[in-house]
């Protein structure tokens, strides 16, 4: 029965059969062993079903044991031998979709069967199951059944993530779900495809060609062929994902699975909902009966009682309207008598009930025992909601399913629950916030915090934005609810297989030491294997926030410092492996920070979010978190990060879209502050936060590549004040120049510099200093915070007194003025400590490096040691070592934790890895040219060095309005280039070799080959081809020999003359396709890049512009190789004088708790103005707009069916009236007729009160 002739499926199929070679071990089926003869067949046929013929030896040879049973029972006269039928099934010629089989006894655990449908086969874990019973016959089923089938039960299980079970035949109930499944399905998207599974539960005797489903191995797939069946058996039906075929050794006989079913239905009743059974309720589990037989009494009766919910379609036929009409219609009399202390149904009842029974089945035998039953369900009808569907239609059907469980569940639930909480469970298990809305959170009931904590975090577990909104607006109080224990919960509950789950593995496995263990489906007949998703036996189990922590550090950590350290107890400097061993220490105690709430729970949860890329779950954290610009800016920074990691293409892309949106949120909402007031925007993005672990807007912007925020007008603005310094922006550079040779210009008005007014109107009516206390004498120039001296940490706090930024944040005046600089000391700092000046004299600095650096090669490069080298080489030598002692101070001394996030920053720079490449270079041809022996090659490496050296001028001019688009575009190109030049090496190496080896049938010379093989080549793409070498029409004044010893003696070997028309070709192939073909492609792959780039090069220079900014606003002023001098007062303040450095945060403003607050209130104020001006957008869209005409129209839908109905009742009311009307009539006739008795007045006359008056002439 395997199906081995596809190719390329044998992997698979030998996988498939590894995980389910265990079947027959534990899952058996039934054989009749005992011969019991049916007295209708003669000696035919036993009572199992099965001929006499098909029995085996040992069931016909105990002629006495058989002579003394009456009745064939299964657990008596069958034995249980291991299963010969599992694996996948493929209906030929029907569907390619393979579904799953297993062939099972009755009295199979239902645990091993649940675990094999979901952990083996894959099945997803339902939210709810509905159980179809009834309808099983060949009758045909009525059109509103069809439909409440179709509309109502597939679609709301389809919104609900549900299991229809039904017999999986292909007749009646069965074959009518098969249908709608099906439909559904080609209708839905393929996400919404899985969340519906049919499940058929079906007698293995009834299967019509089960033989062919035969295999003790197992069938991967077995080939089932659908026909017309004959009246005892039935096919499956093809639109089902798996069949459990219930085996109770009978033959076309029905009702063996019942039992079984029921078992199965309440074992999934125990079950948790939600991912790794992290739901807050059990699995619901309801049965609906469709019409039925009598006897189906006692299905219902036993499931009943241990409190399985029903919905009864009444009107469905058979014993569907027999309940309806006893539980419906009997009178409201009193059910039980009561004698001698016992309960019992009363005399009159039991007679009524029996009076209907006799009516529904008239033919059934056994009525007594049958009535019994339906008492019984009378004392359980609470448990019963009875559904018309002929009145009520199917487009409400879910909520009818709701209404049913919930009325079940208040029946079980203890008085103290409260009465609602199970009918929000069930909304939130089934995503259903309408029926939430409309239902619970309507204003009429008070919720208390108690009652949403568990569907709070139902919800957040299993993707639910909208319920964790509702339970938000609807007094959850976030702060209470979020611990540090109940986040390192949430984190536990992230799905395997994502990376998210694979990072924190990689992380659990450094603390622990071992790889965690992974669970396994070995032990399937263990119940407690059974809930192998367990959390508890998860592998993430011990996860705790270090494990978060490392994650992020690995994400964010070159832009921020580590999270939940605080939490954890951890010092920030601290090293890796004295952080792994305090934290393994910490775990190992009693964890008592777990009890603690989180401070920041909004940003928390959405770093949670973004982690798993929940788009939407992740866009309402942002809106409800604080610091929208730089949340927004860090989870475009993770996601941009975790898209680096992941494998699968959507997944990457999808991450990529919502880092992408993250990015343009916090453009726009930086866009409403800057609108609102431009000072307090800039204090924006440079304020250190608390929340994000001491980084700014900048910074992460920066660690983001979010190259479009940067592009803001804001941000730029902000970078062109800090550059300029106290200067005016629209300062010509030939002033600067002139200034930079004669300094004493500055003094004079050459240059223009910005006044204190100018800086009160720029910082919102601040004070007019803003020095400040406590600030390091010598970076105190201007008065702005643009300035280089005021990018710092500001301590208002521990001072006790009030900053100008304070001030400026409150809108009061400062009222402390520090004492004044003389006007020449002023001056003079405020020109040369702008980074504009700073970078002005850098670059004259370099060319003149540049030009010493060629001088020296050029003309004064002398022998080693010891004739050289020459004064002017030693001057090179000094002035490259103050460049690398610049290079240190830039790589060590810029602030940051630890060495290994300040390598991280360094080494991520483009720029810094060529200067890297520089510096490697001198020190290598420095080493090299004092030696003889090495003196010609250490010459060699400082030529090439040269050339990185003057390639750094490129960035140098990147900062430049013109240049540096162009830069970028180039820098582009360069990756075309690569792509061509790969190409055009291919093709070169094919035409060199072939047209050597053509030109010369013999030449060992390697250095020769070389050269012809991929040198000439190369110069026959510009036009210098050799024509008389390669043509041998043309003479060659080149001597040369045959003689292959003169040949290996380094003699010119003659030409091939017999295939030179061969080379000629190939040379016009080569040249047609490399001039022609190749260099037009490389054209227009150029012309290609330059126009997509051409349109964001603004933004890409706009963006590299900031890293320009603040290198040269870190710098001191003198340039190399005077800059040695700043070094050494650097050294002498620091390390002697013990003064503490203000630059050592680029772009960093430290405010005090009550600032913070402050400004964070204003940056809500202004989200929210965004958010409400985007809401109002998207209501006036055109999509919105059909949305809202879509429910008006729905709603006068409904209201017409409405009238409808009230039309078809005022037409039974009008048949009653006018029934009543002709009786009395008849009565009045009669009465006058007769002469009993002489009426005292005539009998009134009926009067037309729309008779029109008479019209007068």
């Amino acid at each position: 029965m395997r199906d081995t002739g596809e190719g390329g499926g044998g992997d698979k199929i030998s996988k498939t059969e590894k995980d389910q070679s265990w079947i027959p071990k534990i899952i058996k089926k039934r054989v009749c062993t005992t011969f019991v003869e049916d007295s209708l067949s003669n000696g035919v046929q036993c009572q199992c079903g099965g001929a006499r013929d098909a029995h085996a030896s040992v069931a016909l040879g105990d002629y006495f044991s058989t002579a003394m049973v009456n009745h064939w029972d299964s657990a008596q006269h069958s034995s249980e031998y291991p299963t010969d039928a599992f694996g996948e099934l493929q209906f030929v010629g029907v569907s390619r979709r393979h579904s799953y089989f297993l062939r099972l006894s009755w009295d199979t655990p239902p645990s091993a069967v649940y675990n094999l449908m979901t952990g083996n086969w894959g099945l997803p874990a339902p939210n709810l199951v509905v159980s179809v019973v009834g309808g099983e016959d060949r009758t045909k089923v009525k059109t509103w059944v069809r439909e409440v089938l179709r509309q109502g039960l597939v679609k709301a299980s389809q919104s609900t993530g549900a299991w229809i079970v039904t017999t999986g035949m292909r007749e009646g109930v069965g074959g009518c779900v098969g249908e709608a499944v099906r439909d559904h399905a080609t209708a839905a998207s393929s996400v919404s495809l899985n969340k519906v599974v049919a499940l058929g539960i079906a007698p293995w005797g009834m299967v019509h060609n089960r033989q062919q489903l035969v295999n003790p191995q197992g069938s991967f797939p077995a080939k089932y062929s659908i026909e017309n069946t004959s009246k005892d058996f039935c096919c499956l039906d093809n639109n089902y994902q798996a069949f459990l075929l219930v085996d109770d050794g009978t033959v076309g006989r029905r009702g063996g699975e019942t039992r079984f079913r029921a078992k199965v239905e309440e074992y999934i009743s125990h079950q948790r909902t939600g991912i790794w059974g992290s739901g807050s309720i059990d699995i619901p589990v309801l049965c609906m009966l469709v019409s039925g037989e009598a006897s189906m009494l006692e299905r219902v009766d036993r499931s009943l009682k241990t409190c399985m919910p029903w919905l009864v379609l009444a009107g469905s036929g058979g014993l569907a309207d027999f309940l309806s009409d006893v539980l419906e219609n009997l009178s409201l009399a009193p059910a039980s008598n009561e004698v001698d202390g016992e309960v019992g149904p009363s005399v009159d009842l039991k007679d009524r009930v029996a009076e209907r029974f006799k009516k529904h089945f008239p033919s059934e035998a056994e009525s007594d025992k049958l009535v019994e039953r339906a008492l019984s369900i009378y004392q359980n009808r609470d448990f019963i909601t009875f559904y018309h569907g002929e009145q009520e239609g199917p487009n409400d059907f879910d909520t009818v399913l709701l209404k049913t469980l919930v009325q079940a569940s208040k029946q079980r639930t203890s008085a103290d629950a409260s009465p609602y909480s199970e009918e929000l469970k069930l909304a939130v298990t089934w995503n259903r916030v309408d029926i939430a809305k409309s239902e619970l959170f309507n204003g009429d009931i008070k919720w208390r915090y108690e009652d949403l904590e568990d569907s709070m975090t139902d919800a957040l577990i299993n993707n639910k934005p909208q319920f964790v909104r509702l339970f938000t607006e609807n007094g959850l109080n976030i702060m209470e609810y979020l611990t540090y224990g109940r986040l390192e919960n949430l984190f536990r509950s992230v799905a395997d297989g994502t990376v998210l789950y694979q990072l924190l593995q990689c992380r659990l496995v450094e603390r622990l030491g071992t790889a965690p263990p992974v669970p396994t489906f070995s032990n399937l007949q263990d119940s407690s294997n059974v809930a192998a998703g367990n959390m508890k036996s998860s592998p993430v189990a011990d996860i705790s926030l270090f494990e978060v922590a490392g994650v992020l550090d690995l994400l964010m950590g070159d832009v921020c410092q580590s999270f939940y350290y605080d939490a954890l107890g951890l010092e920030q400097t601290s090293s890796k492996r004295r952080a792994l061993k305090r934290a393994s220490k910490l775990l190992r105690s009693d964890c008592l920070y777990r009890a603690e709430r989180c401070p920041y729970p909004w940003a928390s949860l959405f770093i949670w979010a973004v982690l798993q890329n929940r788009s939407e779950m992740a866009i309402y954290f942002w809106e409800m978190s604080v610091e929208s610009v730089l949340s927004a800016l860090s989870g475009c920074k993770i996601l941009r990060e975790l898209s680096k990691l992941e494998d699968e293409t959507e997944t990457k892309l999808s991450m990529k879209e919502l880092a992408q949106r993250f990015e343009n949120l916090a453009h726009d909402v930086f866009g409403s502050c800057y609108r609102s007031n431009e000072s307090r925007s800039f204090t924006l993005l440079i304020t250190q936060s608390q929340v994000w672990a001491g980084t700014t807007c900048l910074q992460m912007g920066m660690g983001a590549d979010a190259r479009l925020f940067f592009s803001h007008d804001g941000v730029q603005t902000l970078l062109s004040q800090i550059w300029w310094g106290d200067m005016k922006r629209n300062t010509e550079v030939w002033k600067l120049l002139l200034t930079f040779f004669c300094p004493f210009l500055c003094y004079t008005n050459l240059i223009t510099f910005r006044k204190q007014e100018d800086h009160q109107q720029e910082e919102g009516g601040g004070g007019p200093n803003e020095d400040g206390q406590g600030r390091d004498s010598d970076s105190l120039y201007g008065t702005t915070i643009f300035s280089f001296s005021d990018i710092k940490n500001i301590e208002a706090d521990a001072q006790g007194a009030t900053s100008p930024r304070t001030a400026a944040i409150k809108g009061i005046p400062h009222s402390h003025t520090p004492p004044k600089r003389p006007f020449i000391v002023s001056r003079w700092r405020q020109f040369w400590f702008a980074p504009v000046t700073s970078f002005l004299g850098n670059v004259l600095m370099y060319f003149l490096f540049l030009l010493l650096f060629a001088y020296v090669l050029m003309v004064d490069f002398k022998p080693p040691p010891p004739s050289g080298p020459s004064n002017t080489e030693y001057v090179l030598y000094f002035w490259v070592f103050t460049i690398v002692c610049e290079e240190i101070r830039e790589t060590f001394f810029l602030g940051i934790v630890t060495w290994r996030q300040t390598m991280r920053v360094y080494i991520q720079d483009v720029w810094n890895k060529c200067d890297l490449v520089a510096i490697m270079l001198f020190i290598i041809g420095l080493i090299c040219r004092m030696f003889e022996s090495s003196y010609g090659f250490g010459r060699d490496v400082l030529c090439v060095d040269y050339m990185v050296f003057t390639l750094r001028l490129i960035h140098i001019f990147a900062i430049h309005k013109q240049l540096g688009p162009k830069i970028i575009i180039v820098g582009k190109m360069m990756k075309d280039i690569f792509f061509f030049l790969f190409f055009l090496m291919v093709w070169l190496m094919a035409y060199g070799v072939a047209n050597q080896a053509l030109l010369y049938s013999y030449d060992p010379r390697l250095d020769h080959i070389f050269r012809r093989v991929f040198y000439r080549p190369y110069l026959h793409i510009f036009g210098q081809i050799p024509v008389e070498e390669m043509d041998v029409g043309k003479e060659w004044d080149m001597e040369c020999t045959d003689n292959v010893t003169l040949i290996q003696g380094g003699a010119e070997p003659c030409r091939s003359l017999s295939n030179n028309w061969l080379v000629v070709i190939l040379l016009i192939v080569y040249l047609l396709v490399t001039n022609i073909l190749l260099i037009n492609l490389l054209i227009a792959m150029f012309s290609h890049t330059f126009t997509v780039v051409q349109a964001n090069s603004d933004i890409y220079w706009k963006f590299q512009r900031y890293n320009l900014i603040v290198q040269y606003h870190s710098r001191p002023s003198l340039a190399p190789p005077f800059i040695i001098l700043s070094h050494i007062n650097l050294i002498i303040k620091r390390n002697i004088r013990k003064v503490p450095s203000l630059k050592i945060h680029h772009f960093v403003l430290q405010l005090s708790k009550k600032e913070t607050n402050r400004l964070m209130t204003w940056e809500t104020i202004q989200k929210e103005d965004f958010l409400t001006a985007q809401t109002k957008i998207q209501r006036n869209s055109d999509s919105e707009r059909l949305k809202r005409m879509s429910v008006k129209v729905d709603g006068v839908v409904k209201h017409m069916a409405e009238n409808r109905d009230f039309d078809h009742r005022l037409r039974a009311l009008e048949n009653e009236m006018e029934y009543c009307s002709n009786a009395l009539s008849w009565i009045v006739d009669t009465l006058a007729q007769g002469s009993t008795f002489k009426p005292p007045r005539p009998p009134p006359t009926l009067k037309d009160e729309f008779a029109s008056s008479p019209n007068s002439a």
